[in-house]
């Protein structure tokens, strides 16, 4: 264990924080699994970020690798010599379902619900990059099969294992910013292309990529460099664009802190919009209803280098990821964009303040933390009946830019108050050959 944090006070403070574990009676790491007891796990994309997942599990058994692209997943298999190659993930859980344990699913966002999905359905504890899905009714249903299944899930936002993420949500929460009613929360993102039109040259796809499996549940059409490796996240078919990359970060302090799950309202203001692609830069705007004692809260997301007005941030240069909240007694101001650091404001109000007791368990590591979870410890904090929550609201502000209309959201039947051409983007049809 890392951080000097042994598995049996990881899972103690876990049950202190409230965050309640269940043993996983329904697949290989049932009873008996031991902590020092390896999983079998599946890879499904090896490069990039799944590259530092893959890494991550190294100390479990790698018994499959799975990428599109035949170079990037031989390369990984010089790691890892003893795993099986497979360019497709559908392949690779048919043939050897029953050897593995649980998967890392590090792929374009458009293909995070067909390989995640899939593997709960055959019981396989998943570890699934962000923003969790690309379309709202996945991330409700990611979220039922893991309960339904009692798996242990977790999303790759690294910021929600800091512990001064977990501080700073302690400090919201105790009320020493007294009533919030309103959220800024900015990102440098895009920093790929968007705002453009659909390329119309034809290019040669690469030898080494097996692009309809890239393509997955997409729309058809032909291969081409502005798409692959990497740029795909500005374009609609197969992105969520620089609300999707970086609020599942940079909202996720405030999301927790406040429980900001189903908005009343949201609507965009965007600049430079194709039917392609994302704008090149967007403000949107979410309001909260009041609950409990809490009152209304507004919260605004800016990208494309736009931040929030110099009054809100009590004039001070800004870093190009962060966010402050706005309390009556006081502002939390956090230029880390994983949330892992924070001052308040006024300093001559929180001179002497001191940081509440901990209600959250502290972390022993990101992927550890799944890693336990899989073996019959506690679920992560991120978990997916965390993770859709905030995946769900980020995807609502993605709702407001693709429709151009404001967002009456309705939580309970999953539908756009009065904006029926939202629904093709709640629940997107897949390409034939590809389900949930």
């Amino acid at each position: 264990m890392s951080k000097g944090i042994s598995r049996r006070s990881f899972i103690k403070g876990a049950a202190v924080g409230g965050f309640s574990f269940v043993f996983l009676r329904d697949s290989r790491t049932a009873f008996g699994f031991e902590a020092n007891e390896k999983l079998n796990v599946g890879v499904i994309g090896c490069g990039g970020q799944g590259r530092g997942n893959m890494n991550a599990c190294a100390g479990e058994n790698i018994v499959a690798l799975c990428d599109v692209n035949e170079n990037t997943m031989r390369e990984a298999a010089k790691k890892y010599p003893k795993a099986k190659l497979f360019p497709d993930f559908r392949r690779m859980l048919d043939k050897m379902g029953g050897e593995i344990d649980a998967v890392t699913v590090s792929t374009p966002d458009h293909t995070h619900a067909p390989a995640a999905v899939m593997a709960m359905r055959m019981g396989k504890h998943v570890y699934c990059e962000k923003p969790l899905t690309y379309s709202i009714y996945e991330a409700r249903l990611m979220r039922d099969l893991a309960r339904e299944h009692k798996l242990a899930t977790q999303m790759g936002n690294q910021g929600t294992s800091s512990n001064g993420l977990r501080e700073a949500v302690e400090v919201v929460r105790s009320g020493a910013l007294g009533q919030v009613y309103e959220v800024h929360v900015w990102s440098d993102r895009p920093i790929w292309p968007q705002g453009v039109d659909r390329p119309i040259e034809t290019q040669p796809t690469p030898s080494d990529l097996h692009w309809d499996l890239w393509l997955g549940p997409a729309p058809e059409r032909p291969y081409n460099e502005a798409y692959a490796p990497f740029r795909w996240r500005g374009w609609l078919d197969f992105g969520t664009g620089a609300l999707g990359d970086m609020g599942c970060h940079t909202a996720n302090m405030p999301f927790m802190a406040l429980d900001l799950k189903n908005p009343m309202s949201v609507e965009a203001e965007v600049f430079e919009m194709t039917g392609e692609t994302y704008p090149k830069q967007s403000i949107v705007t979410y309001l909260f209803p009041a609950r409990g004692d809490r009152r209304t809260v507004r919260m605004k997301w800016y990208d494309g280098g736009l931040k929030p007005p110099a009054d809100r941030v009590l004039d001070r240069k800004l870093p190009g990821n962060g966010f402050v909240i706005i309390g009556d007694k006081g502002r939390l101001f956090s230029g880390d964009a994983y949330g892992g650091g924070y001052k308040l404001t006024p300093d001559e109000d929180f001179a002497n303040f001191k940081a509440p007791e901990p209600t959250l368990p502290r972390s022993p590591g990101h992927h550890e933390e799944w890693l336990l979870a899989c073996k019959g410890g506690a679920p992560p904090m991120s978990n997916f009946d965390y993770a859709s929550g905030l995946t769900e609201t980020i995807l609502l502000g993605n709702l407001a830019i693709v429709t151009g209309e404001r967002i009456n959201w309705d939580a309970e039947n999953m539908k756009a108050i009065n904006c029926p051409k939202a629904d093709c983007h709640i629940s997107r049809p897949y390409r034939k050959g590809w389900t949930l």
